[in-house]
């Protein structure tokens, strides 16, 4: 049995898919939030507003890392430049997880090991 024919590949698919769309909401969320506070966005207004409440818990752990650049009232914010590349590198490992868990025949197998030696 090897991955073409294997019952297990489909769901493998599902899976990394489902976790680099989840990613990609998230990226654009925080991308979002990095552009306001680098213009200097109004905070009352609602969308605004609404991306930072949604984003925050998302650039909170790291918000003591890097102190906050401020210019004439933007901020270059690197902490959500951080959670951006954290939760990038951590969509990576997940997915990366679930490939190592896909049915591969002997041979297979065989060729992979000798890509790596």
């Amino acid at each position: 049995m090897n991955s073409y024919n294997s019952p297990t590949t489909k769901p493998l698919l599902k899976g990394t898919q489902i976790v680099w769309y989840l990613l990609s909401i998230l990226e654009v969320l925080l991308a979002f939030r990095f552009v306001l506070k680098l213009t200097g966005a109004n905070a009352a207004a609602g969308f605004t507003n609404f991306i930072y409440a949604v984003t925050w818990p998302f650039t909170a752990p790291f918000l003591a890392v890097f102190q906050k650049t401020t210019i004439e009232g933007s901020i270059f914010e690197w902490t959500t430049l951080l959670a951006m590349l954290v939760y990038w590198m951590i969509a990576l490992a997940i997915t990366k997880l679930f490939l190592m868990s896909k049915t591969v025949s002997t041979p297979e197998a065989a060729a992979k090991l000798e890509e790596k030696s």
